[in-house]
């Protein structure tokens, strides 16, 4: 039962650690020129949106990664 609390807290912190990351490294791109004048809110949700996919994906790969590297001694 220990081991389902360490897992849930490794993926709630590697989550919100990539979504932030994902969020720093999107300010540096100019995604506003691809949107209408005057749509300001729907650029947000955009940036939002996309920051948490981009991070929800590469939070999932990193989390299967350090499961299935933890699964590797039972190979042999």
């Amino acid at each position: 039962m220990e081991t389902f609390g360490q897992e849930a807290l490794i993926s709630l912190l590697s989550h919100v650690f990539f979504i932030t990351v994902t969020w720093w490294t999107l300010q540096a791109v100019r995604l506003e020129v691809i949107f209408k004048p005057n749509r300001i809110i729907q650029a947000r949700v955009f940036y939002i949106l996309l920051t948490i996919a981009i991070g929800s994906l590469v939070s999932n790969f990193f989390l299967d990664y350090l499961r299935w590297s933890r699964q590797l001694p039972f190979l042999l």
